[in-house]
C-alpha cells in the first residue's frame, strides 16, 4: 500500500496533507486451461453489496411474517433486471464512450456489455430491479409494497458497499481539493482529468456517498421502528433521502456526463433526475400517508395466504343445523308410521281438510286420485310449513 502522505501542488510548500492513496490492487486473475479469468475489484464490491443487502432484507422480511425463502425467489428476478437496468441508464446518461460525442458514431458499442469497467446507474437499477421484484413477488404470492419496505434499508446498504468499486476503478471523483482526505489518482490512469498536475488531490465522492448511505440505513431503521411504515412508504422515504444526498455529491463530480438545460440551468442529467425523483417520492409519501387503508397488515396477496392466515382468527366453526325451524322433533316422531294403528296422523289430517265436493275424501282416495284435499301419509309435513 502506498504511503498515506503525499505532496500536493495546490498547497504551500512545507505543508503536506494526509490523503487517501490510489489503490495498488484492482482485481486478480484465475488461471484457466485456455487463458485466465480476470476478477475485478469493482465486481467484488458490487457482489459484496448485494450479499449484505440481501442479508439485511431477509432479516426484516422474516420479521414481517413472509414465507420462508421467498426473499431469494424474489432476488433471483430482481438482481439480473437491476444490473441490466443500471447499465442501460449509465449508457444513456454517459453516451459519448459508446456512441461518440453528439452521437457521431465514433464510440465503441462493444463497451456496453463490459460492466466490469464500471458504470451502473442507480435509477435504472431501481426501476428495472423493481420490475423484476414484482415478477418474483407475484410468483411468491406476496405484495411488492411490503417487499420494497423491507428491502429499502438493505438497498441503501448495498449501495454503500458498491460505491467502493469506484475507488478501485479510480473513477467518478470530484474536483481538486486541499482537504486532508483528498483522493490520489494515478496520473497515468485513463480517468485522470486533463490539465491537472500529477499530484493533484480530488474529492473522494465515492466515500461521501458511502458514508451518506450508511447513515441513511441507520436513519431508516430507526424511523421504521418508531412509525412502522407500510404500503411502500419506507421505500419512498429511502428515495427522498438518497436523492437529497445525491444532488450535492453529483454536483461535485468532474467526470464526463450528459448535460441537461432546464429552467435556464445547465447541469448533469443525474442532478436533474435526483431532483425530480425527490419531488415525486415526497408527493407519493404524503399521498400514501393520508390515504386510509383498512386492509390487514399482511405481506400476502389476497387469496394467497396460507391456511393458518386465511382463517379468521376470531371466528369459530358452528355445527350445521336444520334451517327449518317450524318442524319440531315431536312432529317428526308423529309423522313416522304406527305399526299397530296404521297411518298415524293421516286420518286426523284428512278430517281437518274442508270438503270440496260435498264430502270428505278419504286418505285412500287422496292417494289414488292425487287431487288436492287429501294428505298422503308418505308426505313430510315440512312441505306445508315451507310455504
Amino acid at each position: 500500500m502506498q504511503t498515506l502522505l503525499t505532496a500536493a501542488a495546490l498547497v504551500p510548500a512545507g505543508m503536506v496533507p494526509a490523503s487517501i492513496p490510489s489503490p495498488d490492487w484492482s482485481g486478480f486473475d484465475i488461471p484457466l486451461p485456455w487463458g485466465s479469468l480476470r476478477i475485478h475489484a469493482y465486481a467484488l464490491c458490487i457482489l459484496a453489496g448485494i450479499v449484505v443487502g440481501l442479508w439485511l432484507t431477509s432479516v426484516r422480511w422474516a420479521k414481517r411474517g413472509a414465507p420462508e425463502g421467498s426473499v431469494w425467489d424474489i432476488a433471483i428476478w430482481a438482481i439480473p433486471f437491476g444490473i441490466i437496468g443500471g447499465r442501460l441508464y449509465h449508457v444513456f446518461s454517459s453516451p459519448d464512450a459508446y456512441f461518440g460525442p453528439g452521437f457521431d458514431g465514433t464510440g465503441d458499442l462493444s463497451l456496453i456489455p463490459q460492466i466490469q469497467r464500471g458504470g451502473l446507474g442507480i435509477w435504472g437499477a431501481v426501476v428495472l430491479g423493481a420490475f423484476g421484484a414484482w415478477i418474483g413477488c407475484r410468483r411468491a404470492g406476496v405484495k411488492l409494497t411490503a417487499f420494497i419496505d423491507a428491502a429499502a434499508p438493505g438497498l441503501l446498504l448495498a449501495q454503500a458497499l458498491g460505491r467502493w468499486g469506484n475507488y478501485f476503478n479510480q473513477e467518478l471523483f470530484g474536483g481538486p481539493t486541499t482537504l486532508p482526505w483528498g483522493l490520489q489518482v494515478d496520473a497515468d490512469n485513463a480517468n485522470f482529468p486533463v490539465g491537472y498536475p500529477a499530484d493533484t488531490l480530488f474529492h473522494p465522492t465515492f466515500l461521501y456517498e458511502s458514508l451518506w448511505n450508511i447513515a441513511g440505513v441507520l436513519i431508516l431503521l430507526a424511523l421504521d421502528r418508531r412509525f412502522h411504515f407500510r404500503r411502500g412508504r419506507l421505500f419512498w422515504l429511502y428515495a427522498m433521502y438518497y436523492t437529497l444526498g445525491r444532488v450535492w455529491i453529483e454536483a461535485m463530480r468532474i467526470d464526463d456526463a450528459e448535460q441537461i438545460s432546464l429552467f435556464g440551468i445547465t447541469t448533469r442529467l443525474n442532478v436533474w433526475t435526483s431532483i425530480f425523483v425527490f419531488v415525486a417520492a415526497l408527493a407519493v409519501f404524503i399521498v400514501l400517508g393520508r390515504r386510509k387503508d383498512g386492509s390487514a397488515d399482511t405481506v400476502y396477496l389476497p387469496g394467497r395466504e396460507p391456511a393458518a392466515v386465511a382463517a379468521a382468527p376470531n371466528v369459530t366453526a358452528q355445527p350445521v343445523r336444520d334451517t327449518d325451524h317450524v318442524v319440531s322433533d315431536s312432529e317428526s316422531r308423529d309423522n313416522l308410521p304406527d305399526n299397530q294403528n296404521g297411518s298415524g296422523l293421516a286420518s286426523a289430517q284428512t278430517e281437518a281438510v274442508p270438503a270440496s265436493t260435498g264430502g270428505t275424501p278419504t286418505a285412500a282416495e287422496s292417494r289414488n286420485t292425487g287431487k288436492p284435499g287429501g294428505t298422503d301419509t308418505g308426505a313430510a309435513p315440512e312441505a306445508d310449513s315451507s310455504r
